[in-house]
């Protein structure tokens, strides 16, 4: 099969298509045909050296790749509820920038009919990372709650999720040339950097409940100066300032269920996925390129033939 990946640790540079062995399904495994995988910044994390610390082996030439959505095409002995044909979508720790993905089926979940594969392919790791967050910060009716860094793929979904769980007031912080697009998902859009914590200040003036952080800077530090309880802040971004600012550090396994809540919610229109930019798997490199930028609104995806 073919696959994006990379041989040596470094920079964009080093992804490009190789072949490697065609998995197989073996019992208790479907195998699906891969026909989008989403891009993450973890993936150009392990591409650049760094070593996850959660039992997840890289092993050159590494195909990166943690989310992804096809069709199963081989399914191992004791599988129930998926067959070949199914249309699915589903995570790894790595390896989905390619032709083929071996899962467990208690990985996938079948993709609806209304979803297209760029948004199958990119909803996964996001989608969960937020559902998680969430979750671990709490949400309740009536709450006002701050995404720093709201028009990124991660930020986007926060805010769809708060406003559907009951928040009263969600204020995402984002670049003003993507304002209009954070009210579109239903948040206040803030400007982020010098200043910050005072246009919150301005727009929630009886306080923040809760931050969920996507970008650090200026935004973190705002959360940590706005909301009382600083167990009810959380940053995917800033790992490095959590001792220092007396934040939790939040971590949280994805799940078949967790994903197929999601779905079930794109499917009733209550979860918009937008898709900044698609590229072929030729060129990962520039959909590392393009991630790593930290701009833009939206998931990028790879689309394999």
């Amino acid at each position: 099969m073919r696959a994006a990946a990379f041989a040596s640790y470094g920079g964009p540079e080093v992804m490009s298509v190789m072949e490697f062995p065609d998995p197989q399904a073996g019992p208790g495994q479907v195998r699906v045909r891969v026909k989008a995988a989403g891009v993450q910044h973890f993936d150009c994390a392990v591409r650049s050296g760094w070593k996850p610390a959660y039992g997840i082996s890289v092993k050159l030439p590494q195909i990166p790749g943690n989310e992804f959505a096809g069709v199963v095409d081989q399914v191992g002995d004791g599988v129930t509820g998926f067959s070949v044909g199914s249309e699915v979508l589903g995570f790894a720790a790595l390896n989905c920038y390619a032709e083929y993905v071996v899962v467990s089926p208690d990985q996938i979940v079948n993709k609806p009919g209304t979803m297209s594969w760029e948004e199958a392919g990119g909803l996964t790791g996001n989608g969960q990372g937020a559902h998680i967050a969430l979750k671990a910060i709490g949400v309740a009716p009536g709450e006002t709650i701050l995404i720093n860094g709201a028009a990124g793929s991660l930020g986007a979904f926060a805010v769809q999720l708060a406003k559907e769980w009951g928040a009263k007031t969600v204020i995402g912080t984002a670049s003003e040339n993507n304002h209009d697009y954070v009210s579109s998902l239903g948040a206040i859009p803030v400007t982020y950097n010098e200043g910050v914590a005072d246009r919150i200040r301005a727009v929630a003036p009886d306080g923040v409940d809760a931050a969920f952080d996507t970008a650090g800077g200026e935004g973190l530090r705002a959360a940590v100066e706005l909301v009382q309880d600083k167990n009810r802040i959380c940053t995917y971004f800033a790992y490095d300032l959590i001792e220092e600012l007396g934040i939790r550090l939040v971590r949280g396994e994805r799940s078949a269920t967790r994903l197929a809540e999601l779905a079930e919610l794109h499917s009733q229109g209550k979860l918009r996925i937008h898709i900044r930019q698609t590229f072929p798997l030729e060129r990962a490199d520039d959909a590392h390129r393009a991630i790593e930028t930290r701009h833009g609104r939206g998931k990028i995806v790879l689309m394999i033939d």
